[in-house]
């Protein structure tokens, strides 16, 4: 467990959990995407789970193994613990904790959705999978390409099966159309699993373009907005940044780490309600 702490931050703050992907690391997963300069803007601590060699030797987290992927266990139970220790330590705010990851540990936020929806008010997959689309290596590679259709329902059940929920965290989805390492259609079968878990539709209420992005809402019988898609064209396998200075800006180039002129990074924690 790595944790950043903006100077001065009081208690009462919110928190995020950024989980970095295979190859990757917990340092490559702060300034690059952005996320240090958005705890520093919006004045959240940051936790970032370092996988271990021992664990993966890819250092992927382990998305696609039952035993880490169901409450009370594993790796999800791991990335609670550090939760629960963070907001222990800060005084944070328990009501306002959110989970996001790229790849593997896109796949891993939505396991955090999943196995412990009290915990988190809302999450954010970027080039990730749905909840339970694997529980076995071999597995899991159909899931990333070319990817598994199921309905709706289906998703949801599996979301269902792993807590008992009264709240459901809000979802922001992110895909590149040319990522051929997670399959483009993963964005649509995550989309559809985490409506349908939010008694939502799976046709959008707004769309709009945003450089060059297309951004989806989906709300529910409350006109709640919910879920969100971004879908970024042309982009590969990676988190999008914007690197500047300005408001919309952020993250530094590295690898999976790509320059689309969009940083997700700021949007995301505009649709927690952060910034």
């Amino acid at each position: 467990m790595f944790r950043y702490v903006p100077p001065g931050l009081g208690a009462g703050r919110p928190v995020v959990v950024a989980l970095h992907g295979c190859t990757q690391s917990a340092s490559a997963y702060d300034d690059e995407p952005g996320w240090v300069a958005m705890a520093q803007r919006a004045g959240f601590a940051l936790v970032l789970p370092q996988q271990q060699s021992a664990n993966n030797a890819s250092a992927c987290f382990n998305w696609f193994e039952a035993g880490d992927t169901a409450r009370g266990s594993g790796e999800a139970l791991s990335i609670k613990q550090m939760v629960d220790r963070t907001v222990g330590d800060l005084g944070s705010d328990a009501g306002r904790v959110f989970v996001t990851g790229l790849s593997a540990g896109g796949a891993m936020t939505a396991v955090m959705l999943a196995t412990y929806p009290e915990v988190f008010a809302g999450g954010a997959v970027v080039a990730g999978l749905p909840y339970r689309c694997a529980t076995s290596l071999v597995q899991a590679f159909s899931c990333q390409n070319p990817g598994v259709d199921l309905s709706p329902q289906q998703w949801g059940d599996k979301v269902r099966a792993a807590a008992t929920a009264t709240h459901r965290p809000k979802v922001s989805i992110w895909h590149g159309t040319s990522d051929y390492t997670v399959a483009y259609r993963n964005l649509n079968e995550s989309m559809e699993q985490w409506t349908d878990v939010n008694s939502a539709d799976q046709i959008a209420d707004s769309t709009e373009t945003v450089n060059g992005a297309t951004h989806k809402s989906y709300a529910d019988a409350s006109g709640a907005t919910v879920v969100e898609t971004w879908s970024i064209p042309g982009m590969g396998h990676g988190q999008p940044i914007d690197p500047g200075t300005g408001p919309d800006q952020c993250g530094a180039a590295a690898p999976y780490i790509l320059d689309v002129n969009l940083c997700a990074a700021v949007y995301i924690t505009r649709f927690w309600g952060l910034t």
